[in-house]
This record gives C-alpha cells, sequence and structure tokens, in this order.
C-alpha cells in the first residue's frame, strides 16, 4: 500500500483495520478505509465516488505470499490474508506476548507514557455505602487497571467523606450510644447505627448545640475530639481496605477532605489576591464564570461566617481546589480523572474553570469520568447500606446457582469461586452499556449462566482451563497450522486479531464496554469451536493445533477479564 500510495507506512496503520467477524459469513481479515487515505477526499464525497476509487485501489493491488485475496468494498479495500500465515502469526503473538498481547501493538507506539492520578470510591464515613460508590469504585479500577497495562504511571487515590458538621453529630452521638469494641470489630455498621440514632434527635436544639460545640473542639484540634475522630477514620479504613481486596481493588493513598481544611483556606485568599472570590450582598463568597462577567454562572466557595463550604461534596468547591492544587504539587501529573456519578458533572466543570482562572493551564489535564444511576438494587435484606451486603449477597446468591447446576464439579474452595464468579456478573452487567447511561439493575440476570453475562465468561474460562488440564500444555513448535483450517477456528483467529484495536478505543474513551463485547464474542466463537473442533480423539497433529488455538483464546480471554476487575477462575 505504501508503495502504491506513496504514504509512510506509518500514515497506514491507523487507516487499516481487522475486520469483526461475523456469524452470517466468511470474511477477510482486514480493511483499509478509502475515505482516510485520500488527500481531498472531504466529508461531500459520495458513496459511489468512494466505492469507485476503492475499486481502482483493488485492482492497482497484486496479491503475494501474504496477501491471498484482494476486493473492493464499499468504500473498503479487503485483504484475506494466506490462512496459514495468518494461524501462524496470530499464535506467535499471543504465546509471544502473553499478558501484553495487544499492549505492544504499534497502534500505542505513538501514545506518550504518561502519570495518572485517579480518585475513585471515596465514600463517607459513617453514612450509607451506597450503589454510586461500587459504580466509582469498579469503574476506577478499570481505568487503573488499563493505564497501567498500557504502560502509564497510575496513582489511585480514595477521597474519603471525612469531615464535617456530620462529625459534631457523629462524635456526641457516640459519646451516647457508642461501644469501643463494636467500633473495632464492625467499625462502618457501628458508627451508621450511631449516626441514625443520633439523627433522630437532630432537630432538638440541645443537640445541635453540642453537636456544633464538638466540631468547633474538632476545628480548633482538641486532642480528646481529634482522638476520638482519628479512631473513627483509621478503624473505617482498616475495614474498608479488608472490603476492597473482596473485590480486588486497592488503593496507593486514602486522603480525604480533612487534610485541605487549612489550604482551603489559603486557596479562598489567593482568589481574593487574584481578585476573584466576589461577595454577595448575605455575604457568601463566589466566584464569577461567566464569560461577559455578568454573574450569569457563579461558583459559590465560602459560606456567609467565612467558612469554606464542606456540607456535601456538591458545593465544596475550596475544599476540592485545594485537594487538586496539592496533588498537582506532590505527583506533578499529566492527568487527573475524578469517577463520580453524573449528577456532579457541574460541579466539576466548575471546579476546572476555577482551576482555569487561577491560572493553573494543567485544569485542561483534569477529567470528570461520569456514570449513571442503578435502579433497583436490593438485597435479600432489602436496601443496600453497605458494600459488604452487596458482596455477600452475589456469593450466597451464585452458591446457590452452582450449587442446583448439574454441570457443577467438586470444587476446592466453592465460596471463593462463587464470590469470584458473581463479582463478574456484577462487573459485566455495569459495563455492558455506555457508563453515562442508567440501567436497572437485575440479579436473575446479570447471574444467569448462558448469554452475556459475567457468569459465561467465568464458566468459557474454566472450560477451556480444563482442556488444558485434561491435555497438558501445546508447544507452539510442534504446531502444524495447516491444520487450523475450518471457519471456526479462522473465525476465533480473526477475532483475536482485532484486541488491540479494542484496547485502544477503550483507552480513548476510557468505556469498558469495548472490551466486554469483545470479551463476549471470544467466548460465543470460543464456545461454537469447542463444539466442533474436539480435541479429545483427533489425530495427534490435530489435536495440538486444536489445543494452541483454545489456549491462546482462553490467554486473551483472561488478559481482558483482568482489565476490567475480576479474576477468572479455572474450576466452576
Amino acid at each position: 500500500l505504501s508503495k502504491v500510495l506513496d504514504l509512510p507506512p506509518e500514515k497506514l496503520i491507523k487507516s487499516i483495520s481487522a475486520i469483526p467477524v461475523s456469524k452470517k459469513r466468511h470474511v477477510a481479515d482486514f480493511q483499509l478505509s478509502i475515505a482516510s487515505v485520500i488527500e481531498n477526499s472531504s466529508s461531500d464525497c459520495l458513496p459511489q465516488d468512494l466505492h469507485l476509487q476503492a475499486q481502482k485501489l483493488a485492482e492497482r493491488l497484486k496479491c503475494d505470499a501474504v496477501v491471498s485475496e484482494i476486493s473492493a468494498g464499499p468504500g473498503t479495500v479487503n485483504f484475506t490474508i494466506n490462512r496459514e500465515l495468518l494461524a501462524k502469526t496470530v499464535l506467535q503473538q499471543v504465546f509471544q506476548d502473553g499478558s501484553e498481547y495487544g499492549v505492544k501493538s504499534e497502534l500505542f507506539s505513538t501514545v506518550p507514557r504518561q502519570k495518572a492520578v485517579i480518585e475513585f470510591s471515596s465514600p463517607n464515613i459513617a453514612k450509607k455505602f451506597h450503589i454510586g460508590h461500587l459504580r466509582s469504585t469498579i469503574v476506577g479500577n478499570f481505568i487503573a487497571n488499563l493505564k497501567l497495562a498500557l504502560g502509564h504511571e497510575v496513582v489511585r487515590i480514595n477521597y474519603l467523606g471525612d469531615w464535617g458538621m456530620q462529625f459534631g453529630l457523629l462524635g456526641i452521638g457516640f459519646q451516647s450510644f457508642g461501644n469501643e469494641e463494636k467500633l473495632k470489630s464492625s467499625p462502618l455498621q457501628h458508627l451508621f447505627e450511631v449516626y441514625v440514632q443520633i439523627n433522630k434527635a437532630a432537630e432538638d436544639e440541645n443537640t445541635k448545640e453540642l453537636a456544633k460545640d464538638f466540631f468547633r473542639k474538632l476545628e480548633e484540634h482538641d486532642e480528646q475530639t481529634l482522638s476520638l475522630w482519628k479512631q473513627f477514620r483509621d478503624f473505617s479504613i482498616e475495614e474498608y481496605i479488608r472490603i476492597y481486596k473482596r473485590l480486588g481493588v486497592h488503593f496507593d493513598e486514602y486522603s480525604g477532605e480533612s487534610h485541605y481544611q487549612e489550604k482551603a483556606q489559603e486557596v479562598l485568599k489567593m482568589l481574593e489576591d487574584k481578585g476573584l472570590l466576589q461577595k454577595t450582598t448575605k455575604g457568601t463568597g463566589i466566584v464569577d464564570l461567566s464569560e461577559k462577567k455578568d454573574l450569569s454562572s457563579v461558583s459559590t466557595v465560602m459560606r456567609s461566617d467565612g467558612t469554606s463550604l464542606y456540607i456535601t461534596r456538591q458545593v465544596s468547591p475550596s475544599v476540592d481546589l485545594a485537594a487538586a492544587i496539592d496533588r498537582m504539587n506532590k505527583h506533578s501529573c499529566d492527568t487527573m480523572i475524578y469517577v463520580t456519578d453524573k449528577s456532579q458533572s457541574h460541579h466539576f466543570q466548575h471546579l476546572f474553570q476555577i482551576l482555569k482562572l487561577m491560572g493553573y493551564d494543567w485544569a485542561e489535564r483534569c477529567q470528570h469520568v461520569s456514570f449513571g444511576l442503578v435502579q433497583g438494587m436490593k438485597t435479600r435484606r432489602g436496601e443496600v447500606i453497605f458494600l459488604e451486603d452487596v458482596l455477600n449477597e452475589v456469593r450466597s446468591r451464585m452458591l446457590q446457582n452452582m450449587t442446583s447446576a448439574k454441570t457443577t464439579k467438586e470444587i476446592k474452595d466453592p465460596m471463593e469461586t462463587a464470590e469470584k464468579v458473581g463479582l463478574a456478573a456484577l462487573i459485566i452487567q455495569d459495563f455492558r452499556g455506555l457508563l453515562s447511561s442508567d440501567y436497572q439493575f437485575s440479579w436473575d440476570r446479570a447471574l444467569q449462566s448462558r448469554g452475556d453475562t459475567g457468569v459465561f465468561l467465568q464458566y468459557t474460562h474454566a472450560r477451556l482451563h480444563s482442556l488444558e488440564r485434561m491435555h497438558g500444555n501445546a508447544q507452539l513448535t510442534d504446531v502444524n497450522v495447516a491444520c487450523l483450517q475450518e471457519p471456526d477456528a479462522i473465525s476465533v483467529l480473526q477475532h483475536l486479531l482485532r484486541y488491540d484495536e479494542v484496547l485502544y478505543r477503550s483507552s480513548q474513551d476510557l468505556q469498558p464496554k469495548h472490551i466486554v463485547s469483545y470479551l463476549l464474542t471470544l467466548s460465543h466463537l470460543a464456545a461454537v469451536a469447542h463444539k466442533t473442533l474436539p480435541v479429545r480423539g483427533s489425530a495427534p497433529e490435530v489435536a495440538q493445533a486444536r489445543l494452541c488455538l483454545f489456549q491462546a483464546a482462553r490467554s486473551v480471554l483472561a488478559n481482558g477479564m483482568k482489565l476490567l476487575g475480576i479474576t477468572p477462575v479455572t474450576q466452576m
């Protein structure tokens, strides 16, 4: 192509793509998009012109030892690769690159390695860990996994809601209803119960005063008050670490609103010095974000009593400004990503705008990855309050399904397997659509063993793994690729060709759905091939070649699952 089109080969890399496998018909392997290589092809180029151009180009190209067939499609030139070469090259690549297959692709050769700070999960101490926090946790974990796999440096931050008036209430609540033992053994649940109890009395003037008083002492760093608050925070983090571990998630840093109280005051002073802070008649501090400076768009950064706002995250820009500036100074990263639900989009828009007005150009490199709401997630005990409830529920439901399934074999640790399979089910149900869309949660749909579910991915992985257990590992050196010419084998190979493109798409828009649909298709193709291309009972040469194909499929399936935050199981 480079010779005929007189373009450097690297110019063509992004114009050539692997063709998605179709169940209906046999397809070529690669296609070149004509529109992307023609100099003057503007968007008003007619389809028939493009088709004509494709035909002309196809006529100028000759088949050779690599390309066995060339044809023109609607605006594309299609290439079929020599079948034995295709099998040999794909399998070689998968075996050679192992867990880095797809990542080493030339598609990523021009992408600079960067440092990313990702803030996700971020629950509030003593409050419910709602389903939005779960979404933030698995989405943030996916983004971190993907960036890490692509060679970037990643810092994972959990920014806790660990400050504010609610700690005044919690403090006096604990003094009345608290229990040291319960605080140590199950801090999240105990603090939540205390908070619920004291909230019933929160309207009482006396309680209000006591809570204010407790919080004032906290702000003044009174030793006794601070030590109690520190216990709340430390025990909660310890328990979170244990629960996150079940999810396969970890953080490099547990930060929180409490870290930035003094720095928030400094930020208000900076805003004032730069002439950006204005006072309303009520004494509230605002920043004018409108283009015409007519106050048509403002962000409130300070309460009338002069304290920075930290009632809830939505209205606490000064604390978040301080956190962003501090992180940039500490980590000097190339990009900062916040993963929260879409109700906070405004807040982050304002945050990035104020940073820009303050003269921080890096605000351009901050990004809010938002996601939609999940409706209808209930456990048997009712509404979800703690993350652990969800994990226990998914484990027990999955265990029940596994026990009643006829195909379940005796497995070493059924509880652990049920948990991993159940988590896969949750993650796939969550990642199938666009992150920004809301969806209705359904346990039954998520835990189905057939169809496009996480259970099906795990089942396929375990099945392919048992082939390797029964027949041993295939050695690529003694594989005769001429034995892999059946259409079902070719389909799997063609699909493996596309993995790098799918990773590239997800790396561009940070949407996991591209990888999810790729892995589901891979599992369906592997399931068909498993039926039609038996290993057992075939001639040794054929068996070896097929084993090699299934091993490659399992390897890529496992790689993709791990990126999504799923631990592949080997038995179920």
